[in-house]
């Protein structure tokens, strides 16, 4: 962990006021997207007061608990863990309980010549368990909070306006290099050679590399199209700058993923029906959970996509070679832990035999969570990341006729492209989260309309006075 300044801890520390203030001045929906989405745009990353018996404390668990803390003690509101789903609510017992499987089967120790990795002791499942539970938070809240269609609005307003308040030192570290983390934490977050891309610098703000900043900047457009697309006519001059400013930020940040996922996007949000949407979306999702079956099964056109790579940039090309080879050892790695995996401490990586350091670089999130938590961990972790917008579909298409929210497409599709980059990244944050949590409670919301208007009609049709013959 690098060496930061006592302003990194400082901030770390004072965030739960921070939010405390929010939480007194704005509606509870605007507080919880703020918390999150502003700790994960402001904190330091990468370190973390570390307590003992505790589980970390760092710019993801921080905001987390202050949300959490500020409803109950604040507003002294509730929140249900119990979705109604009864398959959602066995995938957050998966996704809580599944540590204690991975600390069973992982009691003996690694051993090389000059090193050995740790087994995994009863505190670790305890820690494991409470970090899960404060994973899931945002996902709880926004359920409660941000189910409506004027949660859903909030969403994406606060992505638009976060998008811009962040340009400005985007834009900056794109042109001078990303070191304003390091000038007020004092500490660089990555490796330097990593911010250089294409004649350029990619910037880095305050989030853990730049991979994450390009995919930040391009859920801010994606949520400036769609206000271009449902605003009114006469804020459409105003709106379609935006776009084009938040499309010039996303290109500056160099990173080809992202600007992909806008090419695709970006049209389908602005010409195709909602309900599309939501369709593309689920799509998305349903490859993303089946995507370590359809490797196994070598149904995914590996060879294509690395003749492809070599041909647009032979540099790039051998890095994804590198990175595919890393995840064809990483799954045989998985492969000898299958259900719970091999827990942390890097036990599910390949090491040198000798020295014990890590020999294999992961980037995915989702060959991280096969590796650390098994196919509990991976199903239960991506299921509650996919299922949302399953139900929210199934809800969208079963309501002919019937208007749909005109942010709930956008909502979807930026969830889903998150789940989509978690395939090349480990680009999993809070607001990920968040985003599931809203999906989620507007398909409860759906489900119980439609079944008070099944009962209406059945009540009209059969109401006193009436016979069948």
């Amino acid at each position: 962990m690098p060496i930061a300044n006592p302003l990194a801890y400082f901030m770390l520390a004072i965030w739960p006021v921070f939010a405390w203030f929010l939480y007194q001045r704005l509606d509870p929906a605007r507080a919880l997207i703020w918390v999150i989405l502003g700790g994960y745009m402001l904190l330091p990353p990468v370190i973390a007061i570390d307590l003992p018996m505790v589980p970390d404390f760092d710019k993801y668990s921080i905001p987390n608990l202050a949300a959490a803390a500020a409803v109950v003690f604040l507003l002294k509101d509730r929140f249900s863990l119990w979705p109604q789903s009864w398959l959602m609510r066995g995938l957050i017992i998966l996704y809580v309980a599944g540590p204690f499987g991975t600390v069973l089967v992982n009691s003996a120790p690694l051993y090389f010549e000059q090193a050995t990795i740790p087994a995994l002791r009863l505190y670790d499942s305890l820690a494991l368990v409470a970090n899960q539970m404060i994973t899931l938070f945002p996902f709880f809240l926004a359920r409660k909070y941000l189910a409506t269609d004027q949660g859903l609005r909030a969403v994406i307003v606060a992505l638009v306006v976060a998008g811009l308040i962040y340009s400005v030192p985007m834009l900056f570290e794109s042109r001078m290099s990303p070191q304003l983390n390091l000038r007020i934490y004092g500490y660089f977050q990555h490796d330097f050679s990593q911010a250089i891309r294409f004649g350029g610098f990619r910037p880095f703000v305050f989030m853990p590399h730049g991979l994450w900043v390009a995919f930040f900047a391009l859920m801010s457009l994606l949520a400036a199209v769609t206000l271009f697309r449902v605003g009114p006519a006469m804020a459409r001059p105003r709106q379609v700058l935006t776009v084009l400013y938040l499309a010039v930020v996303l290109l500056l940040c160099r990173s080809a993923g992202p600007v992909i996922y806008a090419l695709l996007l970006v049209p389908v949000l602005l010409i195709l029906p909602r309900r599309l949407h939501l369709m593309i979306a689920v799509a998305m999702a349903v490859l993303v959970i089946t995507y370590p079956l359809l490797r196994g099964a070598h149904l995914v056109p590996i060879d294509d996509m690395l003749n492809l790579a070599m041909a647009l940039n032979e540099e790039r090309g051998q890095s994804l070679a590198f990175r595919i080879n890393s995840e064809e050892l990483l799954l045989a790695r998985a492969a000898e832990h299958p259900v719970f995996g091999w827990g942390g401490y890097g036990r599910n990586m390949l090491h040198d035999p000798v020295t014990g350091q890590i020999s294999v670089i992961a980037d995915g999130g989702w060959i991280l969570t096969l590796g650390v938590n098994g196919w509990v961990g991976y199903i239960s972790e991506f299921g509650l990341l996919v299922v949302p917008l399953i139900l929210v579909a199934r809800e969208g298409l079963a309501r002919q006729g019937a208007a749909l929210s005109p942010y709930l497409g956008a909502v979807a599709l930026i969830l889903a492209a998150n789940l989509v980059d978690l395939l090349p990244n480990d680009t999993l944050i809070p607001f990920t989260w968040l985003l599931a949590g809203a999906l989620l409670g507007h398909a409860e919301a759906m489900a119980r309309d439609r079944r008070t208007q099944r009962a209406a009609a059945f009540a009209a049709k059969f109401k006193p006075g009436r016979t069948v013959i």
